[in-house]
């Protein structure tokens, strides 16, 4: 998946698998931007993104599946089945990473891009799986296509995933804006986690034993634009 993403992402003029202050940058486009692609957890580019924005403009994409496909495959890896998975990502989920990189939203030189894309998951049942799937293992990720791109530059970009004050009355709880925003409520305080980090929300109170937040001061107030 990492390098279909790269190959659909770079331009003809880039430069890919370039090192750059000491890091293997995935392209480097212009020579004053730096493109990382992560296609799952943000935490071990936590030290690498935190030295690079320090000098240089960094722009980490994320792909996030809103519709997966299962392949099955035997142990010479020819198909014999193919269905649609239920489950169906959506732009909140790249919170689920942010939670590692929150702080570094408020540099002026990083960006987070968001792909939601179509994909194949290929599926190997040849009985090498792990203890948890013994009968198959995962064998590959395909890029089906790129459905929408979605860019964020600064904090105040993120606030667009909080429902506005009408569906949401502020200040809110996490269960609150679990309900608001239909997301599951580990993933709400995954979102008011990060926004806090990136100085976009406060912690204003407490309604009984949950925290309560609203939009830090100076930040717009949400209208939720995003997809």
């Amino acid at each position: 998946m990492h390098a279909s993403v790269k190959a659909w992402y770079a331009r003809p003029q880039d430069r890919v698998e370039e090192r750059v202050d000491g890091y293997v940058i995935d392209i480097v486009r212009d020579d004053d931007l730096l493109v990382e692609i992560q296609t799952r957890s943000f935490a071990p580019l936590k030290r690498k993104l935190g030295e690079l924005t320090q000098t240089r403009s960094v722009r980490l994409v994320h792909p996030i599946a809103t519709e997966k496909w299962i392949v099955k495959v035997d142990a010479d890896g020819e198909p014999f089945g193919r269905r649609k998975s239920p489950k169906r990502g959506r732009v909140e989920d790249v919170f689920n990473e942010m939670v590692s990189i929150g702080h570094l939203v408020e540099r002026e030189t990083f960006a987070v891009e968001v792909l939601l894309i179509q994909e194949e998951v290929v599926r190997c049942y040849d009985g090498n799986g792990s203890w948890r799937h013994p009968e198959w293992r995962a064998y590959d990720r395909r890029l089906l296509e790129v459905v929408e791109q979605c860019r964020f530059e600064e904090a105040a970009d993120f606030l667009k995933f909080l429902p506005n004050g009408v569906d949401l009355p502020r200040p809110f709880t996490n269960r609150e804006l679990s309900k608001a925003a239909g997301v599951r409520l580990a993933l709400a305080g995954k979102m008011t986690y990060s926004l806090r980090h990136m100085g976009a929300l406060s912690v204003i109170g407490k309604k009984g034993n949950a925290q309560l937040f609203e939009e830090a001061e100076g930040m717009p107030a949400a209208e939720s634009e995003v997809a």
